[in-house]
């Protein structure tokens, strides 16, 4: 009989066997978006877990797939089976939270409170819809929708007039040809958020342009699972 390969999620959990993609794939995916985000190292965070997340996620590995996204593991990096020690070892705390998000959203979602060792905290949520793929829902109480298939960056900003065309010049100048570009803000004239998913990787020096504008710009940076 021919060897079978074997996934490092085939091997999480005990006497699990090929656990559900969007418990392991799709959670680590998520958990890695937000490791992206966060600036710095990171301390401590708190995973919120909704839906089937809340009932299965020690069964089939979703917190281990959580904690190796937060440690910065793809989800073919073997590591993820040891993520609980490589936290301890990285400082990092943790804890899993069942919780009821209410039915807005997927059942396989998480809620991520990623805190730095600066004290500052970032707010993600994400849904794994399936073979690994994700949606990213929500970043810092905005509703916000990337998947990080494309290259994508996202850009948090003042809400006023000149900021898209700012950001829009510094990508057409490095010759990036833009997919989707979306701006979502909760009220006018706000911090508001623009997401870029483009064809071409975004080169940190179309970042570097984008912040130049510092009355516009308050932060960037890309998150691209490509």
């Amino acid at each position: 009989m021919a060897a079978k390969n074997l996934s490092v999620f085939d091997a999480i959990g005990p006497r699990m066997v090929g656990p559900s993609s969007s418990h392991t794939a799709g959670a680590a995916r998520i958990a890695l978006v937000g490791r992206k985000i966060v600036k710095g190292r990171i301390k401590e965070v708190q995973f919120f877990l909704h839906g089937s997340f809340s009932k299965t996620y020690k069964g089939h590995g979703t917190d281990r797939a959580l904690l190796g996204g937060i440690l910065g593991y793809s989800t073919e990096d073997p590591r993820i089976v040891d993520a609980y020690a490589k936290a301890k070892e990285e400082g990092i705390s943790y804890s899993f939270i069942p919780t009821d998000l209410g039915d807005d959203y997927h059942p396989n979602t998480v809620k991520m409170l990623i805190t730095n060792e600066a004290g500052v905290q970032v707010e993600v949520i994400g849904e794994s819809i399936g073979g690994g793929s994700i949606n990213i829902v929500q970043l810092n109480g905005l509703r916000v929708e990337f998947t990080g298939e494309f290259y994508t960056l996202i850009v948090k900003q003042r809400d006023v007039p000149g900021v898209a065309a700012h950001i829009t010049q510094c990508i057409a100048s490095e010759e990036i040809n833009v997919a989707f570009m979306r701006i979502y803000r909760e009220e006018k004239g706000n911090v508001a958020y623009t997401v870029i998913e483009a064809d071409e990787e975004i080169s940190a020096s179309a970042v570097e342009k984008i912040k130049e504008k510092r009355d516009l710009i308050k932060d960037a940076f890309i998150v691209s699972l490509r």
